[in-house]
C-alpha cells in the first residue's frame, strides 16, 4: 500500500530533527517539499509542525495507549505514533482509517516491520479529546485540556514563565498557561514590502486578484502586511522578491534602529537577512555593513539581501563574530545587535527549540549577548544609537544584559519611555516603563521580542 506523500516527506523531516542540528522551517523549504502538491505540502507542514508543538502531550497519551514509557521505543516508531496520534487527537478532518494504514506501512518502510502491530494497536485505541484543542481560546479551555498544554512544555520553562507572568493582573501560573497555549498556535504570517516606493493598497489588491487576503499590520504600518488567507509563495509579487516573508516583531526591531539617508549603518548579526534588507530600505542612500559569524549563513544572506538593497545604499558583508573585538576603525551612526538567543519568543514558530534547549543555556547565552554589546558600544559615534534584541523572553538574555554591560561603560544610557514615544507614537504600547520594547504572543499577534535602544550620554 501507497504511503501518502506528505506523511512520508513529514516523517523523513522528524526524523532528521531528531539530533537538534537543524530547523523544521529550513526542511520545509527543500525542494521535494515544495515539489509536493499544494494539498500534501500543508499537511506535511502541519504535521512536523504539529508533532513538534505538542511533543510532550503525545508522549503522555502514548504512554497511556501503550502502557509503557516511551524512552522504550526506538526512535522511528516513536516519530510514527507521534504522527499519528496528533492526527487523531487534533486534526478534525483527516480519517483515522488512513492515518493508521500510513502509519503501518511506515513502520515497515524504516524496516521495524516487528513494531507494526504495536502501531497498529496504539492508534486504534487512540480517540479525539472531547473538546478540540487546536483554534480553542484560553478561556474556553476545559481543565483536561489545561493540562495538556502543561505537558507541552518542559516543566522547568514553564516555571520560569510563571515568574516572568507573575507581574500581570493573572497569577503566574495562569499568565504562564496562557503563553504557552498561544505558543502552541499556527502564527500569523506577515509580509514586508520591499520597495519603499510601492503602495501597499496596490500590493495588496494585486495579492487579492492571486488569492491572497491580507490586512494592514497593527503596528508594522509602513511596510507591513497580515496574511489572513491564500498561499502568498504562489504569487507574483513573492517570487518577484517584492514582498518577502518577516514577522511583525522583526520589523519594529528594525523600525527602532531608525537610519537616515547618509549614514553608516552596522548590523551585526544580519542573516538571514530580513532586518538588513529593511535597514537597507529605511536607510535609501548611505552605507550599510552586514555581518554573521557563519560562512554558510553569510552565503545566504549574500542570495538574497542584495535584491533588496536600493542602489543608492553601498553595501558590504563581512564574515565576524561579534563576540570577538571589531575590525572597524569607523564609528557608525546605527547599530543593530539581534543577538543569538534561546528563541523563546518564537516557539510557535521553531518549536523544537524547547525540546532541546536547557536552563543553563540561557546563563550561557547572556555571557556571549554581553561580550557582544561590549564589543559594539565602543563602534558608535557620538549621536549614534545602537538597538540590543533578541527573541527571548527571559529577563536574563534582556534587560539583564543591558543592565550589567551599561553599569560597566556609564557613557551609555537606555532611551526611556518617554523619548521613544515621541519618535514612535504608534508603538507606545509596546514600551515598558524603563524604556524596554517587549512583545509577546499571548498578548500581541506577533513573535515575542525585546529590545533597548541605547545611546551615548548627552548625545540626543
Amino acid at each position: 500500500m501507497p504511503i501518502s506523500p506528505a506523511r512520508k516527506a513529514a516523517y523523513e523531516i522528524l526524523q532528521r530533527l531528531e539530533p537538534g542540528r537543524e530547523f523544521a522551517v529550513d526542511l520545509l523549504q527543500r525542494p521535494d517539499i515544495s515539489a509536493l502538491k499544494d494539498a500534501d505540502r500543508r499537511l506535511a507542514t502541519e504535521i512536523v509542525m504539529g508533532v513538534l508543538r505538542w511533543r510532550g502531550e503525545l508522549d503522555f497519551q502514548i504512554a497511556q495507549l501503550s502502557g509503557k514509557s516511551v524512552k522504550g521505543f526506538d526512535s522511528e516508531v516513536l516519530t510514527v505514533l507521534r504522527m499519528g496520534v496528533y492526527q487523531v487527537r487534533l486534526l478534525e478532518r483527516v480519517p483515522k482509517r488512513a492515518v493508521v494504514d500510513d502509519a503501518v506501512e511506515l513502520t515497515k518502510a524504516a524496516r521495524k516491520r516487528s513494531a507494526a502491530g504495536l502501531v497498529n494497536a496504539v492508534l486504534r485505541k487512540c480517540e479525539p479529546p472531547k473538546d478540540r484543542l487546536l483554534g480553542c481560546c484560553f478561556e474556553h479551555l476545559s481543565a483536561e485540556n489545561r493540562e495538556s498544554v502543561r505537558r507541552a512544555f518542559p516543566g522547568w520553562l514553564l516555571k520560569r514563565w510563571e515568574g516572568i507572568s507573575a507581574t500581570t493582573r493573572e497569577s503566574g501560573s495562569m499568565g504562564a498557561l496562557r503563553l504557552a497555549l498561544a505558543s502552541l498556535q499556527t502564527p500569523p504570517t506577515t509580509l514586508r514590502v520591499v520597495n519603499a516606493g510601492e503602495n501597499l493598497q496596490d500590493i495588496r489588491q494585486e495579492l487579492q486578484a492571486e488569492g491572497v487576503a491580507t490586512s494592514s499590520c497593527l503596528y508594522a504600518q509602513a511596510y507591513g502586511l497580515r496574511v489572513e488567507s491564500g498561499q502568498v509563495q504562489n504569487t507574483r509579487a513573492y517570487r518577484e522578491g517584492r514582498v518577502v516573508i518577516q514577522d511583525e516583531a522583526s520589523q519594529l526591531v528594525a523600525e527602532l534602529v531608525s537610519p537616515e539617508p547618509g549614514q553608516r549603518v552596522l548590523d551585526l548579526c544580519a542573516a538571514p537577512g530580513m532586518k538588513a534588507g529593511q535597514l537597507a530600505q529605511m536607510l535609501g542612500a548611505g552605507t550599510l555593513i552586514a555581518c554573521d559569524r557563519s560562512a554558510a549563513r553569510l552565503r545566504i544572506l549574500a542570495k538574497l539581501l542584495p535584491h533588496q538593497v536600493p542602489a543608492a545604499v553601498r553595501l558590504a558583508m563581512v564574515q565576524m563574530d561579534a563576540a570577538g573585538e571589531l575590525p572597524f576603525e569607523a564609528k557608525f551612526d546605527r547599530i543593530l545587535l539581534d543577538a543569538p538567543c534561546s528563541g523563546t519568543g518564537t516557539l510557535a514558530r521553531n518549536p523544537e527549540i524547547k525540546w532541546h534547549l536547557r536552563p543553563e543555556d540561557i546563563t550561557r547565552l547572556a555571557e556571549l549577548q554581553a561580550m557582544m554589546l561590549r564589543n559594539a558600544l565602543p563602534a558608535l559615534a557620538k549621536s549614534g544609537r545602537l538597538v540590543y534584541a533578541t527573541c527571548s523572553l527571559e529577563p536574563e538574555e534582556n534587560e539583564g544584559v543591558v543592565e550589567k554591560v551599561l553599569s560597566e561603560q556609564p557613557a551609555f544610557r537606555v532611551l526611556t519611555a518617554r523619548e521613544l514615544a515621541l519618535e514612535h507614537p504608534h508603538l507606545i504600547p509596546l514600551f515598558d516603563s524603563r524604556g524596554y520594547f517587549r512583545t509577546r504572543p499571548d498578548q500581541h499577534p506577533m513573535d515575542g521580542f525585546t529590545a533597548a535602544v541605547i545611546a551615548r550620554q548627552g548625545s540626543e
